[in-house]
């Protein structure tokens, strides 16, 4: 009986098994775990570079593929529009970014990164690496390309495509 105050308390006092157990539950599981290890490497890059977490994942992906566009940065790093777009503005006046009209389509924008902004990426591409490193240390080679697989697996299955 909707109008009955014992059904309204029944209905927030699931059993125990309809109970999120959040500490074992994967999505914020990963969610932690992704957190502590972005904001980790992103101290050190944040120190020596004054770059935030945004700002570093838009030069990394125009280091690793070549100029693009905001959208195609949005792509690469599943960082919203907004995001990218703040980032890039701080990077572009910060002159760590160029950017250029597209010449197939003038609406658009093409960024890229500017020596200075080449110079840092350089500097703090090892410095990812060598975290990376020392994160898998404790796993064995197996381990790795285990986590690899899953990974890959669960990015697959999350695809917007």
């Amino acid at each position: 009986n909707a109008g009955d105050p014992m059904s309204k308390a029944r209905s927030h006092s699931a059993p125990a098994a309809d109970h999120l157990a959040l500490e074992r539950f994967l999505p914020y599981r990963l969610s932690v775990l992704t957190n502590r290890i972005s904001n980790a490497l992103a101290r050190d890059y944040a120190e020596r570079f004054a770059l935030s977490v945004a700002e570093w994942r838009v030069m990394a992906v125009l280091g690793r593929f070549g100029a693009d566009t905001a959208t195609g940065v949005c792509r690469h790093t599943a960082m919203d529009k907004v995001t990218v777009s703040r980032a890039n503005a701080r990077l572009l006046k910060r002159e760590l970014l160029l950017r250029k009209t597209d010449p197939e389509d003038r609406r658009r924008t093409i960024f890229s990164l500017s020596t200075a902004g080449q110079d840092i990426h350089d500097q703090i591409v090892p410095i990812a690496l060598a975290f990376e490193a020392d994160l898998l240390a404790g796993l064995s080679s197996d381990e790795i390309a285990s986590l690899d697989h899953l990974l890959a697996k669960l990015t697959d299955q999350q695809s917007p495509d």
